[in-house]
């Protein structure tokens, strides 16, 4: 299933405080190189890790067009109201370069450790749930009043409005997490290596049967990828094909590589994109 949605591709940089001014340069060398995003995990708990979200406004100052993502956020240490208010100032702020990869949370005793709550996967996917209603109160995308048992909104104004719709990208791989990108989120976000060839297949029908259940276009949910490997000229070939695949026949339209290593930026940037844009685009014709 090709969603024909614009291909889009991007990094993904480790946020290494050992060398606070390379971990910025990588995001700026990935806008030298043409790449459409930049991303970054979030671990608030990791000792050798900047934090996420000071890290992507520092780096909207330095850069000029590419997107800034977290990838993704902590939604147990990042209560959703006031999450959502930073990025809504970020985005204005960069003039729309922000989109909002979202986690129902992962190493409970760490987030734990930082005060943050130890959630069921049952409990996680609701809190989940109440979020995205908390964060669409707070952009004027939903009412002002949002009750739920893990986050609420009772009557809170909205902040600032974000200077385009800001999308959330679930993080997601079991169903009821599934279920829940294809009716309330604007994308999946899931990490290739995590998944058999079957289970991506099943995770994308999962998700269009709950939009459409929803009243929603399944083509909305862009589908965007972490895909790890070599990123060197020789391998050129292999991910041209393996991209143009996963475009066609699953599709994911925005993909997320490696971002550690300058040369592979520039790989990703003048290679491997324009040959993958070409590929889809003969398809597609």
């Amino acid at each position: 299933m090709d969603y024909r949605n614009e291909l889009k591709f991007g990094s993904f940089i480790t946020p290494a405080n050992e060398n606070p001014q390379r971990t910025v340069e990588l995001a700026v060398e990935s806008e030298r190189a043409g790449l459409d995003l930049v991303t970054f995990q979030d671990h608030p708990y990791q000792r050798r890790f900047l934090d996420t979200w000071t890290l992507l406004s520092y780096v909207a100052a330095r850069t000029e067009r590419v997107s800034l993502v977290p990838n993704v956020a902590n939604l147990p240490l990042r209560p959703p109201a006031v999450l959502a208010r930073s990025a809504a100032s970020l985005d204005v702020l960069t003039g729309g370069r922000v989109e909002l990869g979202l986690g129902a949370g992962a190493f409970w005793d760490a987030i734990e450790a930082m005060g943050g709550r130890r959630l069921a996967p049952r409990q996680a996917v609701q809190a989940t749930r109440e979020a995205i209603g908390v964060m669409h109160s707070a952009w004027g995308r939903g009412p002002a009043r949002v009750e739920g048992e893990f986050y609420w909104a009772r009557g809170a104004k909205p902040g600032t409005r974000p200077a385009h719709d800001i999308g959330i990208w679930l993080g997601a791989y079991r169903p009821r997490m599934l279920d829940l990108t294809g009716t309330l989120a604007d994308g999946w976000l899931p990490s290739i290596g995590r998944m058999s060839a079957q289970e991506m297949t099943d995770g994308n029908a999962r998700i269009d049967d709950a939009a459409a259940a929803a009243g929603r276009n399944p083509a909305n949910v862009v589908r965007i990828a972490n895909v790890s490997g070599p990123l060197t000229p020789q391998a050129v070939p292999q991910w041209v094909d393996q991209l143009t695949t996963l475009t066609l026949s699953e599709g994911f339209s925005t993909y997320i590589l490696d971002g550690d290593d300058p040369a592979g930026l520039r790989v990703v940037g003048q290679e491997i994109a324009p040959a993958v844009r070409e590929a889809v685009a003969a398809e597609r014709a």
